[in-house]
């Protein structure tokens, strides 16, 4: 099983992001903290036996939380579950939120892979984005990471800014490659209603997904041309694209995001984290003050009956095997035919014959050597492909 924690903290919200963080004050926090300790310890009980594979520690800025009540948080992770001595534990951090010594911490508790967000190495880009960091502040918090001996890092970088340019992005990979991390992740910008982003271009999105003129957002044709660029130097030194958005090193894939993607059991404890456990997604509560009275109706040593779920979705047949194929299929490895029979007792071809015949004429999907794959052309056209797949 895999377990998801979520911090929802940060010193300011980015211009773009509409992730459900915000910058609450040290009594939020210290609450919080409590609170998330006696949910991980609810289901330490109400799992019990379960084993740890993956953490993720995500936010939000989970590096802006004290050091002291994050140390809280992994020590009650440890005792309330048999954590695999090899499992990969990653945690999400922004540049100028941690020093050196807060990095010796993590690493007492097992820290052994870290998500840096940089999202790009041109400071005017950063200032655009609302991010509280320049690219040197980025570059000490990398060596303080790697003086600590975390030997697994990866770096976010952003594509599709306003005013991006082939060149500026250009700069931000060689900077990046050039610091020679094991993982890349590469994203392209998402325009989110309810963010200062949205208020400022979201005329501007529309035109570039109807294929117009655009102003400040890069236009269709360049947005593609910044995809395929990236694309490209990664690979010439490299980084394997295991997924629609992620590169790696050989061998040194997200374990934990994998998992989501294969439809691995997790466990999502914190403000609005997500479970799927059998044949059931659950929610948790996305306000704070809800989801603070919900766990302080739990004792410290998880006893209680209250678990602090705002949704819960019984999955059908249907539901699952769609899911198994609209996530499988965002990795470049795609759907094993075998695997799928051996989940579901049925060939995919019962559910997706059609489906996958008019997508590999469309040149959107290959069918060879006993897998279902997107091809080039179907992973730039992802979201497209992959609604085919739902099912009614």
């Amino acid at each position: 099983m895999e377990l998801y924690i979520h911090i929802p903290f940060c010193m300011k919200k980015c211009d773009y992001c509409d992730f459900l963080s915000a910058p609450y004050d040290l009594d939020v926090r210290r609450a919080y903290t409590k609170a998330l300790c006696r949910e991980i310890a609810f289901f330490g009980k109400k799992l019990a036996g379960e084993r740890i594979e993956t953490i993720f520690i995500g936010g939000g800025t989970p590096s802006w939380l004290e050091t002291e009540l994050l140390d809280a948080v992994m020590q009650t992770v440890h005792a309330s579950f048999a954590v695999e001595k090899e499992a990969e534990i990653s945690m999400e951090c922004n540049p100028g939120t941690v020093s050196a010594a807060a990095f010796a911490s993590y690493r007492r508790w097992g820290l052994n892979r870290l998500s840096i967000g940089l999202q790009s190495a041109n400071d005017d880009e950063l200032a655009l984005l609302g991010r509280i960091h320049n690219f040197d502040r980025f570059l000490r918090t990398y060596e303080n990471a790697r003086k600590a001996g975390i030997y697994n890092i990866n770096i976010d970088i952003m594509t599709g800014l306003p005013g991006q340019t082939p060149q500026k992005l250009y700069f931000t990979l060689q900077q990046v490659i050039g610091l020679r991390p094991e993982h890349i992740s590469a994203y392209a910008l998402m325009i989110e209603k309810g963010t200062p982003f949205y208020e400022r271009y979201k005329f501007d999105a529309v035109r570039q997904h109807a294929g117009m003129a655009t102003e400040e957002l890069p236009d269709d044709d360049t947005a593609y041309q910044l995809t395929k660029l990236t694309e490209q130097v990664l690979k010439e030194h490299g980084f394997l694209r295991y997924e629609i958005s992620n590169f790696a090193k050989d061998g040194l894939v997200c374990r934990h995001n994998v998992g989501y993607w294969t439809r691995v059991p997790y466990l999502g404890v914190g403000l609005g984290a997500a479970s799927l456990l059998g044949h059931t997604r659950y929610a948790n509560e996305r306000d704070m003050d809800s989801y603070l009275y919900q766990c302080s109706l739990l004792s410290e040593d998880g006893s209680g009956e209250s678990p602090v779920w705002a949704g819960v979705d019984e999955l059908s047949r249907k539901d699952e095997v769609a899911e198994y194929m609209y996530l499988g299929l965002r990795m470049t490895d795609g759907i094993s035919r075998v695997g799928f029979e051996q989940t579901f007792g049925q060939s995919i071809d019962t559910y997706y014959k059609e489906t996958m015949e008019q997508l590999r004429n469309e040149g959107m999907l290959s069918l060879d050597g006993g897998r279902v794959r997107l091809t080039e052309q179907g992973m730039d056209l992802s979201n497209r492909v992959l609604a085919e797949f739902l099912l009614d």
